[in-house]
């Protein structure tokens, strides 16, 4: 075995040395850094604010918004800070909490959009039933099982990793700590350890995608069927926008974590993780929002609300 070493810290090198790459950097994080604020507290607020939104669909809504704005503030904050004051230096602290909240609430959004796509399977192949089968209390324990079972996944496989030892220095090269990066840095034998955890988790989520799949095709079936054009289309303005997020999340993660090293480089990496780690936060409200008239009505009041009480 190689030497094992010690370390206090995390070298983060995504980005070009020069100052004025990082000031551009910085200023890009931070326009997508407040648009992912901004469209996320839009839809935390409309939903909560507003008594027609009160239905399991924007209750589980509500919940991916605040999913979304962890799962960004997770990794752009650090970046930011290390852009706009010329650093590079992560510690081994911060990079395990950074892999243990991507773990939690990444893996409680695909866990959430898996349910997701159970609510939207009752209300269009089973609405006579829909408010026996997610009823308050039901959605509750739905949304508390998604955020519980990525907690656990997020505990598996931040205590797996960070037990492991490193023989390969200490530098990622990557904007934060992620995961492929970090297991390049171990042992061999090591590496293969928390692969082992990784098919785990992998099976588990192909398994959520094989549910969303099976869903899906009984929900346009279902659609396809119903003799009322104005119904078809209102069915599938409430189950695209759904569609269109998991599709981005999914084919992003995927390819993130399972691409062939023989077409890996810095450059693909990191135009990788920001697809998967910072673009759907800042793009998720505005897909929701774009055909659906519900949010695109509460946003608009509660925007009227904000401006004249502040004239």
């Amino acid at each position: 075995m190689p030497n094992v070493s010690s370390v206090s810290e995390f070298l983060l090198l995504a980005f070009a040395d020069t100052r004025e790459l990082q000031l551009l950097h910085f200023a890009l994080f931070l326009g997508i850094y407040l648009a992912a604020l901004l469209g996320n507290g839009l839809i935390l607020s409309a939903v909560a604010c507003h008594r027609r939104l009160h239905t399991p669909m924007y209750f589980f809504l509500l919940n991916l918004a605040l999913l979304d704005l962890g799962c960004i503030s997770t990794t752009l904050p650090k970046a930011m800070a290390n852009a706009l004051w010329d650093t590079r230096a992560i510690s081994y602290q911060g990079c395990a909490a950074q892999v243990f909240f991507l773990f939690f609430l990444f893996g409680s959004e695909y866990y959430l959009l898996t349910v997701m796509a159970y609510d939207r399977y009752v209300a269009i192949c089973k609405p006579l039933h829909y408010g026996s089968l997610l009823g308050s209390r039901a959605c509750a324990q739905m949304a508390a099982a998604a955020w519980g079972s990525g907690f656990l996944d997020a505990v598996l496989h931040t205590a797996n990793t960070f037990s492991l030892p490193l023989c390969q220095g200490n530098v990622v090269d990557q904007f934060f700590c992620e995961i492929p990066h970090i297991l390049k840095l171990f042992c061999s034998d090591a590496y293969l350890r928390e692969v082992g955890t990784l098919v785990f988790s992998v099976s588990l989520t192909f398994g959520c995608f094989v549910f969303i799949v099976v869903s899906y095709v009984q929900i346009f079936r279902a659609v396809l069927r119903m003799p009322c054009e104005q119904g078809r289309h209102k069915a599938f303005s409430t189950c695209l926008p759904h569609l269109a997020v998991v599709s981005l999340f999914v084919s992003t993660t995927i390819f993130a974590y399972l691409k062939p090293p023989s077409i890996s480089s810095p450059s693909l990496d990191l135009v990788v993780a920001l697809l998967y780690s910072v673009v759907p936060p800042a793009l998720n409200p505005l897909i929701y929002s774009m055909r659906n008239q519900e949010v695109k009505d509460a946003v608009r009041k509660l925007l009227q609300y904000m401006f004249l009480n502040h004239q």
